[in-house]
């Protein structure tokens, strides 16, 4: 009878585990189906080893103030703090590779500023429309399901790497096998005991190291190790004055940056292997800088909706603006000069000082001059006195 018993329960879970793969199977399938280019499962169990990596980096400072992950580690590393009795992930990756484009040839306009790739438009939506094709038949299953995307509840990286879509290549980001790192990651928690796939795939980097050196501030300082307080992309998105010292090696960034990955022999190879298509049409790969100085705040938030603003504060969209500005403007342009004008006279200081940087970089100590003795900041006397001693 005891073997009977036994005999019995070994067919249902044998019955069980058909039926968890053959939904996992079905997951994939329905991911793919609503447009994520990669779909894996894997374990929800705790990332123990991330949550250790990210108390030492933040405790080394190498965060930055960084608050995404960093804010509440414990969360991020831990799928069960989303959704409660969590067992399995469902990750998908959704590409956002474009061609090259090139700034618009148009008279009376530009200078025009670079806007990093997984910025041209929002491409976390749709990828959490195709992460809600999965969770909705998790649910109709009478599952918990939940979708986390560009969340601070779940390093997605980890994820996708448990998952077995990729690795973590020497500049930290997840490179897929004959695909490279251009996706943006997000996952459904669920409590259902999905069968994982076959785990993390093998490092694919080898002995390169070409992203090391391409990073144009060395903000990648080893192998998987970014400081942020040196990454032009976390600098761009924090709050504060923009560091003097990365001021002229943001060039004409305005958001993100894309180098390491551009360097990347991966990224090159996934070219070659999926040529990308053309920029979708409401695409904006560059933007008029001088035209979005002129727009007023809620118009200039309008514009970038879909980048992370610092506390939703316009100043910040301008401080980049301007340090772009001084970078590739042209000091004897009349457009220029109104702009820079108008910020040198803006009630905030913060705007103030990086308009002060920018006129000493093209070359418009007339306008500076104007500012000696009735400038009341300290920090924009500051900056004041460093462009005029340079000059």
């Amino acid at each position: 009878m005891r073997r009977v018993r036994t005999r019995a329960a070994s067919l249902r879970v044998d019955d069980d585990t058909v039926q968890m793969r053959e939904l996992a199977a079905e997951l994939s399938r329905a991911g793919r189906d609503a447009g994520l280019d990669e779909v894996g499962i894997a374990s929800a169990r705790p990332f123990s080893a991330t949550l250790a990596h990210l108390q030492a980096r933040k405790a080394a400072g190498l965060h930055g103030g960084m608050h995404f992950t960093y804010g509440d580690p414990e969360r991020a590393t831990d799928p069960a703090r989303s959704v409660p009795g969590a067992r399995s992930l469902v990750v998908g990756l959704r590409s956002y590779r474009r061609t090259d484009a090139e700034p618009p040839p148009r008279p009376g306009e530009g200078p025009w500023a670079r806007v990093a790739r997984y910025s041209w438009s929002d491409h976390y939506q749709p990828l959490r429309q195709a992460l809600g094709a999965v969770q909705r038949r998790l649910t109709a299953l009478g599952w918990a399901a939940r979708v986390l995307a560009d969340d601070n509840a779940l390093v997605d990286r980890e994820a996708a790497c448990r998952a077995g879509l990729g690795w973590y290549g020497k500049n930290t980001l997840l490179l897929a096998p004959g695909r490279g790192s251009w996706f943006v990651i997000g996952s459904v928690v669920t409590d259902a005991p999905l069968l994982p796939g076959p785990g993390p795939v093998a490092d694919g980097c080898g002995s390169c190291a070409r992203c090391l050196p391409a990073c144009p501030t060395g903000a990648i300082i080893a192998p998987g190790v970014l400081d942020a307080r040196r990454c032009l992309a976390w600098l761009l998105e924090a709050p504060g004055a923009f560091p003097k010292e990365f001021r002229v090696a943001l060039g004409d960034r305005l958001y993100g940056c894309d180098d390491c990955q551009e360097a990347c022999p991966a990224n090159r190879a996934s070219d070659r292997l999926r040529p990308p298509p053309a920029p979708d049409p409401g695409d904006e790969p560059w933007i008029d800088v001088v035209a979005l100085l002129a727009l007023d705040d809620e118009a200039l938030l309008a514009r970038v909706g879909r980048w992370y603003v610092p506390r939703r504060q316009a100043r910040y969209v301008r401080r980049n603006a301007l340090v772009v500005l001084g970078n590739i403007g042209d000091g004897a342009d009349q457009r220029v000069e109104r702009c820079l004008r108008g910020a040198l006279g803006d009630r905030d200081p913060l705007l103030r000082a990086h308009a002060v940087w920018a006129a000493g970089r093209l070359g418009r100590l007339d306008l500076l001059r104007a500012m000696v003795g009735t400038e009341e900041d300290d920090e924009v006397r500051t900056e004041l006195r460093d462009a005029l001693a340079a000059a």
